[in-house]
């Protein structure tokens, strides 16, 4: 995609950022979709065929004539302001109600991680508990057991990073940063420090990350 992207911008002589990776998002909240019947006639010089950028000025020509025909057929409707909410004002504030089912065992599990590794982050050493996740190195549910030795103690952020793949725990239990969250996020300098930290273990032993299982991630799920 990012090559499609860099040979239509050289075509088009883009001048902008350098980074091809950034693509523009806008967020448009409170829309208004008019009926059939209403619908606005296009700018009557847009092009049969265009793959061209095309810019209108609100206050000229086709562009003040196309900005004027919305706000009339909006008159006669209940607009709310973007600034009051994100959300219509009055109207529902959830949806409809749904049923999950609980991983059982979920709670013991917490608790038993959590203690293992004394209420800190195997990598951080963080003691905030209201940050702390206990995390399943082979997911509960790809059949991961639910035993300590699958289980690591990471602050939140880590957590999600090792959901994801962009960070693993080695054989040699030290901390793996993967050079795709450089590559997809251009960034990662909170997160590159850390790689080759060893991870604090538990005591016993056999509460330690079972070999296996970090091979498994390592294999199945870390991007290397």
């Amino acid at each position: 995609m990012r090559e499609r992207i860099s040979e239509i911008r050289r075509r088009m002589r883009y001048v902008g950022k350098e980074r091809i990776a950034e693509i523009g998002c806008i967020v448009i909240v409170n829309v208004t979709f008019f009926p059939l019947g209403e619908w606005v006639p296009q700018p009557t010089d847009w092009p049969v065929r265009n793959l061209r950028p095309m810019r209108y000025d609100l206050e000229h020509g086709e562009g003040a004539r196309v900005w004027a025909e919305c706000l009339e057929r909006t008159s006669t409707y209940e607009v709310p302001s973007p600034q009051r909410s994100l959300l219509n004002e009055g109207g529902p504030r959830y949806g409809s109600a749904v049923v999950i089912r609980p991983r059982l065992g979920q709670g013991a599990f917490r608790v038993a991680v959590t203690d293992a590794y004394a209420r800190a982050c195997a990598v951080t050493g963080e003691h905030s508990l209201p940050a702390l996740e206990a995390v399943h190195i082979k997911p509960f549910a790809l059949e991961g057991p639910h035993n300590v030795n699958n289980g690591l103690l990471l602050r939140a952020d880590l957590h999600r990073l090792f959901e994801l793949g962009y960070v693993t725990v080695t054989a040699d239990q030290c901390l793996e940063v993967s050079a795709r969250l450089r590559a997809d996020f251009n960034n990662g300098k909170t997160y590159y420090p850390l790689r080759g930290t060893p991870v604090a273990l538990p005591n016993p032993e056999r509460l330690r990350p079972d070999p296996a299982l970090l091979q498994w991630h390592n294999e199945s799920v870390f991007l290397g």
